[in-house]
């Protein structure tokens, strides 16, 4: 709301800025890997992803701005249902360490289908709005310099890696002898489940209702100012 506001943007104070917001997706995502908290990796996988929004906000173009929006609707989605599946795991096992929480598909089987499908959204699987999102803001860096097609290429890799490590590591394996009787999922559940999978899903077959509206009212905030 108030980047638009300080147009232009002086050099000297954005590009600091910029390489920070780049360099902090690469530091973030690199952290995720190593990361042994379930609810810790959610919260660095979050801070990796809105280093790309900052990026994108930063560079001002109609492309940027809607990948940035986009993006961070998208992610505010899918972290929302990841923290929720986290606590449904923590009400259960009482522990957030990964090597702790391992094998659950066997014990929440119906748990282990939204992990999966959540965890396709965060890594930006098509056809989710959180694709729209990234792939707008990685084509707006590269336009505006395309070395950083290396930083964002191996960002969305090391995205990929710690998506399916988390994935991997909660639902595979033998189940932890320490649960001797695991209670069912709830419908409540469920439901919250549902309640972020539906928004992105509809979203997946309109995206203009988040990018659309915003590149028309920057393009029209952008005559604007060149009529005044």
């Amino acid at each position: 709301r108030i980047s638009p506001v300080l147009n232009p943007h002086p050099p000297t104070l954005v590009f600091p800025i910029m390489i920070l917001a780049l360099w902090g997706v690469l530091m973030t995502s690199s952290i995720c890997l190593r990361q042994t908290d379930l609810k810790a990796l959610i919260a660095y996988s979050s801070v990796s992803h809105m280093g790309l929004v900052t990026a994108a906000i930063i560079l001002q173009t109609p492309w940027a701005l809607t990948g940035a929006v986009t993006l961070m609707v998208a992610h505010g989605l899918t972290s929302s249902a990841l923290f929720t599946l986290a606590n449904t795991n923590y009400e259960r096992t009482h522990t957030r360490t990964l090597l702790l929480v391992r094998g659950l598909q066997l014990a929440l089987p119906l748990m282990s289908t939204w992990w999966l499908l959540i965890n396709l959204t965060n890594m930006a699987m098509p056809p989710s709005i959180n694709l729209v999102g990234e792939l707008l803001i990685i084509a707006a860096l590269f336009n505006w310099s395309s070395p950083t097609i290396i930083i964002t290429g191996v960002g969305t890799l090391i995205t990929a890696t710690y998506s399916l490590f988390m994935y991997l590591t909660t639902q595979r394996g033998a189940l932890s002898t320490q649960y001797h009787l695991l209670p069912p999922s709830h419908t409540r559940e469920h439901l919250t489940l549902i309640l972020h999978l539906l928004p992105l899903g509809l979203l997946m077959l309109k995206p203009t209702l988040v990018s659309g509206l915003f590149a028309y009212k920057y393009s029209l905030s952008k005559t604007l100012d060149c009529d005044s």
